[in-house]
């Protein structure tokens, strides 16, 4: 199993100095790569001081500057934000800039209230069809011109300014429906997965409906399944009380963009009061430790085996969730220190390509 980070520019509280936060992220990403994570992600999203990314291009290619082999993620564009043409060329120079080191993803999106501001009228429900007409466009403005008539865009004969100098750039679909597994089967793209805080329970539904959707397109994926989860290492029951404060805070914002319920004043989004999300599996502590990668690192290993189990064939540590930044930079040590290890000998043994699935199989290869 591979190993991947995931980090936003995250800020918390107006008092923080968003410099420190981007030198963080930046110490994270370097952090990761000198361990040897292949993938450092960054998201999209506008006018949330919890997750600043109104261009993740932007922070891929100021990340590629200052690390030397670990791969450029982007975890995910919004297609419905995007012109194909823009689109195709933003990638395509952050591949030529970092010499080659582009990951592509794409999706739907996830809050309405970013939808009502960034494509007013469009329901975040109705996004995927964005997607599955804009990552077909794109691929082709890649190999050269390319006219395009479709549903959503339209445009005559034109192609990507520059070209990506990798003959084939990964691409990736984040799926959690079964029609966008479909998709990413018969594309032949990587997929990422997010289980948020559901429990295990959730990445084996996602297990099934990748089996499903590779039994309905000729029984053979290629491709590399990933699986984030918002990840906590710790040694000290300090650090483990002010790891699960700090993720049900972010939760209670989170409940505030998914339930349109509460205000965003200046990018900061009010607290859903806990209360009423008490009693919900989503947030109860104890629910919460063990259903995200939180624990000792004998425990975050343990719970890593449960996922290489059925088959996930990276996991992305998911660094932003609200915590103190030197806790994120102890727990991403340990993570490396005292867990990285125990699966080191099983990544340099699939360095060469991941394995492909089989549905049959009961017991699936990482």
């Amino acid at each position: 199993m591979k190993f991947h980070l995931a980090i936003n520019m995250e800020r918390m509280t107006p008092g923080t100095d968003i410099r420190a936060v981007r030198d963080h992220t930046l110490e994270m990403v370097q952090m990761a790569d000198a361990a040897g994570f292949r993938i450092a992600w960054a998201a999209e999203h506008h006018a949330l001081e919890m997750t600043i990314a109104p261009n993740p291009f932007q922070i891929l290619t100021w990340w590629g500057e200052h690390t030397r082999n670990i791969r450029l993620g982007v975890g995910v564009v919004n297609a419905a934000y995007w012109h194909p043409i823009n689109l195709a060329g933003e990638a395509a120079l952050l591949d030529v800039l970092s010499d080659g080191r582009l990951e592509f993803g794409i999706g739907s999106g996830a809050y309405q209230r970013e939808f009502d501001r960034m494509k007013p009228g469009l329901d975040q429900k109705d996004s995927w069809r964005y997607m599955q007409e804009m990552l077909p466009v794109v691929r082709e403005l890649w190999k050269g011109d390319h006219e395009h008539n479709g549903e959503y865009w339209q445009f005559p004969r034109a192609t990507s300014c520059p070209k990506p100098v990798q003959d084939e750039v990964p691409v990736w679909v984040a799926a959690r429906a079964p029609i966008t597994f479909d998709y990413a089967v018969k594309h032949g793209c990587n997929i990422l997965s997010w289980p948020l805080t559901m429990p295990f329970s959730e990445a084996e539904t996602y297990r099934a409906r990748l089996d499903d959707s590779i039994a309905r397109n000729g029984g053979r994926y290629d491709g590399t399944w990933a699986l984030m989860r918002h990840t906590a290492v710790y040694e000290t029951e300090e650090d483990r009380r002010s790891a699960i404060a700090a993720v049900r805070h972010v939760l209670g914002q989170f409940g505030n963009l998914m339930m349109k319920k509460g205000e965003v004043i200046n990018g900061f989004p009010e607290q859903v009061p806990l209360e009423e999300l008490d009693g919900n599996a989503r947030v109860d502590p104890a629910m919460l430790e063990d259903n995200l990668m939180f624990g000792s690192p004998d425990q975050v290993a343990e719970k890593l085996r449960m996922y290489e189990g059925i088959g996930v064939d990276a996991f992305l540590y998911y660094a932003s969730m609200g915590m103190d930044m030197e806790q994120q930079k102890r727990s991403l040590q340990l993570f490396i220190d005292k867990v990285l290890p125990e699966f080191r000998e099983n990544e340099m043994a699939h360095a060469g390509g991941t394995t492909p699935h089989a549905r049959a199989d009961p017991d699936p290869p990482s």
